[in-house]
């Protein structure tokens, strides 16, 4: 738009000094060199349309030509293509992806997209309607090219404009650089504004010398700069090297570097043994966390109460499929039904938990048999009721996006935000139960209820109702334990069975009625069981676990922080 101003303040120029009377004479010549510039001008913009038009059949004519190699021959043509530069980067994503097609009709090389459903022109990004796929072919590719593509993209990529597509096309290509590559982050670093940028760039360049260099003080040094990150590709690096891989040719050199490069893995090997201890604390502490929701109910109603409810997991499948259903009736709002569920999932468990315990569980007190057998013909009805209503297929309840993705420590080190949550969250329950035994009237008379049932009838509490309040606080919970578990698992009529067993060792050994005895229980066995699984597989840590605390009960029956009870004498 600048150019055509100017020109126009040019020619208008000429046209005023044509029309002076001074120069009248040379008005004719004035107006024929006017002429003579217009027709340049106009010539010069239909000559660039048509180079626009041309470059842009050239490249059709050289994309026409994937359609018609072979796999095998396909590799020197993308690798010519990718000399041309950035143009090609839509073909090489398409190609990945899976959605480039030859177009039989025009021989024309086209994009597929929505589920091929819509036609989109590579160049111009125009989107047409398609009936039918039958006048389309698909270029294939296979895990080689694939390979390739990924590498081209990432080349393509680093050069960019957008930092973040820069430092992931960079961290992709950690490990396979090129010369040619490493000659292009070279230039890459002189332009590269972003610490983090370029500290990936010094990194990659790093590991690129400590293998290829030639200069045992180059190897050293750029040893040094790698020496402190965890990547898994160092470590492989640092392997080949010791096999005999990107060693120096002189001999005296590599008496130098050799035991360097041991030295550092010895001490990646510490650090790598430093963080797998901490993983498995972390997934340990993760299963507690559910372990302890799923046992905090159970603690509540079996402490108070003395009933073994063996309907308790399908307690916890009440809340998790309450998690779905909130969901599936605000599709577009994960997030907001997800924290909806919780109060809903407390609500709908602990209306089942008081129907149980007035329609049977009242009927069976000190009668543990006849309890244990009732509850669990409760569990097999509540079972078939969710299989009449859902099905007996899973089903997935959606983590919104604040769950998803990973705490990212370091590169062998990560935490899960589900996880995260799930811990947190299983703390704050167990925090409000403990406000609530401890410091309301209905936690005083829980206690009092637990401890002696005869003398707190005696001092005028009504025990039926205690026990009524009591049996819907703990199904609640697991209402809470159901919604947990959603963003975990799939939602099945079976889900809550997996974690009853489990409940029950947790409270047996953490103290029958005390929740923090509970607390304990469930992260010391959630640890304890992550730590034997991999030696000793998932069924024998199970068991080992199992026998374990057979034993440990025979010698201390009343757990690890048992009640104290108070008995008339």
């Amino acid at each position: 738009m600048k150019r055509f101003n100017k020109q126009k303040r040019f020619f208008g120029h000429i046209v005023m000094f044509a029309s002076l009377k001074k120069i009248r004479f040379f008005r004719p010549w004035l107006l024929l060199v006017f002429f003579d510039l217009f027709a340049f001008s106009a010539a010069s913009a239909i000559s660039a349309s048509q180079d626009i038009t041309h470059d842009q059949s050239i490249l059709r004519d050289e994309i026409k030509a994937l359609s018609a190699t072979k796999l095998r021959s396909m590799e020197p043509i993308l690798t010519q293509l990718e000399n041309r530069g950035p143009v090609y980067l839509p073909l090489f994503e398409a190609l990945l992806n899976g959605q480039l097609y030859f177009k039989k009709s025009n021989q024309e090389i086209v994009k597929l997209v929505q589920g091929k459903s819509i036609e989109e022109d590579l160049f111009s990004s125009e989107k047409r309607p398609i009936e039918s796929v039958s006048g389309y072919k698909k270029i294939k590719t296979n895990n080689r090219l694939r390979a390739q593509l990924r590498e081209i993209i990432s080349r393509l990529g680093m050069q960019s404009g957008d930092q973040a597509t820069r430092k992931s096309a960079i961290a992709n290509m950690i490990g396979k650089f090129q010369k040619k590559d490493i000659d292009l982050l070279q230039e890459l670093k002189k332009k590269e504004e972003e610490q983090s940028i370029l500290e990936i760039i010094n990194f990659a360049i790093a590991l690129n010398e400590v293998k290829h260099s030639p200069i045992l003080s180059t190897r050293i040094e750029a040893l040094a700069k790698i020496s402190s990150n965890l990547d898994p590709v160092v470590k492989n690096t640092l392997k080949s090297i010791l096999k005999g891989d990107f060693q120096l040719t002189n001999s005296a050199d590599n008496q130098v570097f050799l035991p360097r490069v041991e030295a550092e893995l010895a001490r990646i090997a510490e650090k790598e043994r430093f963080y797998s201890i901490l993983e498995k604390l972390s997934f340990g502490l993760s299963l507690g966390s559910i372990l302890l929701l799923a046992a905090l109910g159970l603690a509540i109603t079996f402490g108070v109460m003395g009933v073994i409810n063996m309907a308790h997991g399908e307690l916890i499948m009440l809340g998790a499929y309450t998690a779905f259903v909130v969901q599936s009736l605000m599709p577009q709002q994960i997030g907001l039904a997800l924290i909806l569920s919780i109060p809903i999932a407390f609500f709908v468990a602990g209306c089942f938990g008081v129907l149980i315990q007035y329609f049977v569980i009242r009927h069976l007190y000190n009668r543990p048999l006849e309890s244990l057998l009732a509850t669990f013909g409760i569990s097999l009805v509540l079972q078939q009721l969710a299989r009449t209503i859902f099905s007996p297929l899973n089903r997935q309840v959606v983590s919104p996006d604040w769950m998803t993705g990973s705490l990212v420590i370091n590169p062998i080190f990560s935490l899960t935000y589900n996880r995260l949550y799930i811990f947190f969250f299983a703390l704050f329950v167990f925090a409000i139960l403990q406000i609530i035994i401890k410091k309301t009237s209905l936690g005083l008379k829980v206690r009092a209820v637990s401890q002696n049932r005869e003398m707190a009838k005696a001092l005028g509490i009504q025990t039926n109702r205690i026990d009524a309040l009591t049996f819907a606080l703990g199904s609640g919970v697991a209402g809470l334990a159901g919604v947990a578990l959603s963003q975990l698992v799939n939602v099945g009529p079976n889900l809550g069975q997996a974690y009853l067993v489990d409940s029950f060792l947790v409270v047996v050994f953490g103290g029958v009625g005390n929740l923090f005895g509970t607390l304990v229980g469930s992260f010391s066995l959630g640890i304890l069981n992550k730590f034997l699984e991999p030696e000793l597989g998932a069924v024998l840590s199970k068991v080992a676990i199992l026998v374990f605390l057979i034993l440990f009960i025979q010698k201390r029956p009343e757990g690890l922080f048992p009640q104290k009870a108070r008995t008339l004498s």
